[in-house]
Order: C-alpha cells, then structure tokens, then sequence
C-alpha cells in the first residue's frame, strides 16, 4: 500500500480543494440568496468527494503510521474538522437568519483554512507556528 502513497496523497489533496471548492460555491450562492445552495445534486456531490476524502485521509495515516490523538497536529485537524462541520450545517441550512448563515460561514471558512495550514506545516499552530 505504501507504493500509492503519492496517489492516494494527491486524491486527498484535491478532494481537500473539491470539498473546499464545493462548500464555497454553496455558501456563496446561500449568501446570494439562491434557493439551489441546498439542492440535491451539490448534497449528493458533496457527499461523494467527503467519504472518498475520509477514505484517501484514514489511507494515508495507516501508511505514515501517524495517528490522530498520537500526533498533536493530527489531532487538531480531527477537532477541528469537527468543528468545521458543525460551523457548514449552521452555514448553509441550520442558521436561522442570513446574518447568521454569513458569520457560520466565514468563521467555517477559517476553521478550513487553518486545518489546510496544520495539514502543510504538520504542526498544532498551522500558520500561527510561523508567530508563535
């Protein structure tokens, strides 16, 4: 398995920026108004790159050997992917008002952002590593 490792390590890289990609896009046209933020197709859509970016993820801590509440940094992406996902339900169908919606999602915009930084720096701090 570790003979794939660049593969299944660019899978994951770009489902990172498709899910990303998909999330921003839904949460743009949310602000906007649309009523096609929640359709079926982008849920489906998202669904399907999410679990192939969980499989590619679980993949590549089995071939490093570097496990969440092993690793420190590992541990910070898990937390706050948790908390990334929490904040996208909020975003784009739980919160109550557009204002709402527009906080959830720019605060689940950063928690993405960072958990990208943690993830190139290998490090709990992300890109407050660099201040810290």
């Amino acid at each position: 398995m570790a003979a794939f490792f660049p593969q299944i390590l660019w899978l994951h890289i770009g489902c990172v920026i498709a899910s990303g990609s998909l999330f921003f896009t839904r949460g743009t046209m949310m602000l906007a108004g649309s009523p096609m933020a929640n359709h079926r197709a982008w849920r489906y859509l998202s669904y399907v790159i999410d679990t192939m970016l969980l499989v590619a993820a679980l993949l590549l801590v089995w071939i490093i050997h570097q496990y969440p509440f092993v690793q420190a940094w590992l541990t910070v992406k898990v937390v706050m992917l948790v908390i990334y996902i929490v904040l996208g339900v909020f975003a784009l169908r739980r919160g109550r008002t557009r204002a709402q919606r527009a906080v959830f999602f720019v605060a689940a915009i950063a928690v993405f952002l960072f958990i990208v930084s943690v993830a190139r720096t290998q490090s709990p701090l992300g890109f407050l590593g660099a201040w810290f």
